[in-house]
């Protein structure tokens, strides 16, 4: 594979993943009233998009070690796309919220399932291009897509559409990122039989991963999901409701293009590109929990820092220290491990927040410090 190959197949999983995201980024952003149109309670809901979540990030590590003992990951990558894609414009069809729950849950459990072997894919190209650069280039797609499917629903319910025609015309977003898809199988039908050849003899994963895993729950559990940022503002009453979702925008552009500049920084660099990003997004939480919008409106900025950074160059780090032959399993490891420490941190941050909200910002910023020191080890021990 060359790097001109291999470069085209990260741009084109890169649009996959566009349309993909505008397809259930979309649908994500108006399943909570469709869901309550339907006649679920609060608790209906928040059960489906909680068990959805937990499901998307478990099973990771079950498809992902599967994905590594078959070496199908295009058949996981494919099926995981499918599934997740056909299920967001089913909800039009949906005539109750149960029926709603079953493919808010598919869809989910689709995104598990392609994930492990979709990045593994990625991680086999970037050994050409460089693995920040790959998934640098792959995330800021990504968020093109999470900014594009919101707003498009947005427009078409301001001139009057039903939520059920909203997820209908989502179909065209998913049939075209499927045929993206099917075109990259195509054109790279083997792409880990071309990759370079690690020279590690030992493909055992190497303590240097494990300790990794430490650093991810760390830094995942320190790191305040933007609903909570997003009910401060509310609580605090600064600002208008409807800028709320604007400045949600904002973040996710500054998540885009955070995910190049430290993709391209961790080719130059390395770990230390990690360690500037998390340095510099753990102060985050003393800007977005003060009382003052501009300070806010800051915190929010670095909070996309933070989520560009941790969308692509925490998942090149995986390529860089994981042989070929593991990385399913690394990256089903990685996910779950960061899944249940982003539950466990949103949980108890929030229950900080209820009982003084200086106690989320202290415990938010020392979480991310020291997981940025844990870094500068990591750094040593990989070198």
């Amino acid at each position: 594979m060359t790097k001109r190959q291999a470069f085209l197949l990260i741009v084109l999983l890169g649009l996959v993943s566009l349309f993909a995201d505008v397809t259930y980024e979309g649908a994500r952003s108006i399943v909570g009233p469709f869901m309550k149109t339907l006649g679920a309670s609060a608790a209906a809901l928040g059960f489906a998009v909680g068990l959805g979540e937990l499901i998307g990030y478990a099973f990771r590590l079950v498809s992902g070690v599967l994905s590594d003992k078959t070496k199908k990951y295009w058949l996981f990558t494919i099926l995981g796309y499918t599934v997740n894609l056909l299920a967001v414009p089913m909800l039009a069809f949906a005539g109750n919220w149960q029926v709603a729950l079953v493919l808010i849950l598919m869809e989910r459990f689709g995104k598990a399932m392609r994930t492990p072997a979709r990045d593994t894919l990625l991680s086999f190209a970037s050994e050409e291009v460089g693995a920040g650069k790959s998934f640098g280039i792959h995330e800021a797609l990504d968020q093109v897509g999470a900014i594009l499917g919101p707003l498009s629903l947005t427009f078409a319910l301001a001139f009057g559409k039903s939520y059920r025609f909203c997820f209908f015309i989502l179909f065209i977003p998913a049939l075209i990122a499927l045929a993206l898809l099917l075109t990259a199988r195509i054109v790279f039908p083997s792409p880990q039989k071309t990759a370079r050849e690690r020279r590690e003899v030992d493909r055992k994963l190497s303590g240097a991963y494990w300790f990794y895993l430490l650093v991810v729950s760390m830094i995942a559990f320190g790191f305040a999901d933007f609903p909570l940022i997003a009910y401060h503002m509310k609580n605090v009453e600064l600002t208008k409701d409807f800028l709320v979702p604007a400045i949600y925008s904002v973040a996710m552009a500054v998540d885009a293009v955070s995910a190049l500049v430290f993709g391209y920084l961790f080719d130059k660099k390395g770990f230390v590109a990690l360690v500037y990003s998390v340095f510099l997004s753990a102060f985050f939480p003393l800007l977005s929990f003060s009382s003052y919008f501009p300070l806010i409106f800051a915190g929010t900025v670095l909070w996309g820092i933070g989520m560009g950074a941790q969308e692509s160059i925490m998942r090149a780090v995986v390529a860089k220290i994981v042989p070929q032959e593991k990385r399913g399993f690394a990256y089903g490891m990685f996910f779950t491990v960061y899944g249940v420490f982003w539950f466990l941190g949103s949980w108890i941050l929030g229950i900080l927040y209820d009982t003084n909200r200086l106690y989320l910002i202290l415990v938010s910023f020392l979480a991310q410090l020291t997981a940025g020191a844990l870094l500068l080890r990591l750094k040593r021990m990989a070198d």
